[in-house]
């Protein structure tokens, strides 16, 4: 997937009652984007765990996955009693990571295999989620941070056709493309050459019936709506994936790896905001955040220009978070 500059858990009764808040409430609910703020108590110290605890600093990055994210953290650590510093915007793996490491942040939301490549350097491939997940956690506690527990959903790169095409064809998996005489596929340049990519569909699922056509992100699903492609490299959270007009293949080798999301955090900051009464307010949230949810409340910020504010308050008390 490379560095990201661009980009069952809930009950189904909470993700009907998701998309009836995102249609009737959102609107009145307002930007939610304050910077900082403390909540007002509403009880006593026992049920709102931050209360007298020290400010976190909360960071994310530069794109609409991760500013929901950090308003759905943000909001939960308020509604108990914490006060969070939050600075949106911060940049790449890269640059977070070092915002981080030099204390001008205390925790940020972090993709496991970015966690894994990226930040750690590591190479290894890996065969399942956990797997990738132990490798981070290890990596962060040598360097003296903490980790929360994973989401259900992984943003990875991921072959998406229309469900015409799939149908016509009866395509369900990766692999199921071999079937065809010859296809297009559509996706950045540098799609072409990666294992978790173009070369690992040819070298994993013996692929080699397909051309490239260099598309930017964002362009692939009106190539593959007017027929300029058969099918494209995307990401399994895309805003566009809600509307039900496309088939994400699966990908059953494992050739787009893992990228979970964990909040990284400051095992001495984490000591000082409660240690695991404080985790397990954000393993929480993490628990709700399947494939479906992030989708949907990607598509409201992406697509139907909510606020991220506005669409994690909905989705936080849909669930009963808040």
């Amino acid at each position: 997937m490379g560095a990201r500059t661009s980009r069952h858990g809930p009950r189904l009764g909470a993700l009907a009652a998701l998309a009836t808040l995102l249609g009737l409430l959102l609107a009145a609910c307002g930007g939610g984007n304050s910077r900082s703020s403390s909540a007002t108590s509403t009880g006593g110290s026992a049920v709102l765990p931050g209360l007298g605890k020290p400010p976190l600093t909360l960071g994310t990055k530069a794109f609409v996955e991760e500013d929901i994210l950090g308003e759905l953290y943000k909001q939960t650590l308020e509604a108990k009693g914490y006060t969070v510093n939050y600075k949106p915007n911060i940049g790449a793996t890269e640059v977070i990571d070092k915002a981080l490491t030099s204390g001008q942040i205390d925790a940020y939301p972090e993709y496991t295999g970015e966690s894994v490549a990226t930040v750690a350097r590591l190479s290894t491939i890996v065969s399942t989620a956990p797997r990738e997940y132990n490798l981070a956690a290890a990596f962060y506690a040598k360097r003296g941070q903490a980790v929360s527990s994973m989401t259900p959903f992984s943003d990875t790169d991921a072959i998406v056709v229309s469900n015409a095409f799939a149908k016509r064809h009866r395509l369900t998996m990766i692999a199921d493309l071999k079937k065809l005489r010859h296809f297009t596929l559509g996706a950045e340049s540098a799609f072409l050459s990666r294992q978790e990519g173009a070369a690992g569909m040819r070298s994993k699922y013996g692929l080699t019936n397909f051309t490239l056509k260099p598309l930017a992100l964002g362009l692939q699903y009106q190539a593959l709506d007017v027929g300029d492609i058969a099918a494209a490299d995307a990401f399994t959270t895309d805003p566009q994936l809600a509307s039900g007009k496309y088939r994400l293949l699966t990908d059953p080798k494992n050739i787009f790896g893992f990228q979970n999301i964990i909040v990284v955090i400051d095992k001495s900051k984490l000591a000082q905001l409660g240690g695991q009464t404080f985790m397990n307010l954000i393993d929480k949230v993490n628990a709700l955040l399947t494939t479906p949810a992030m989708t949907a409340m990607n598509k409201a910020v992406a697509v139907d220009k909510q606020s991220p504010g506005a669409v994690a308050r909905a989705f936080l008390k849909a669930n009963g978070v808040i």
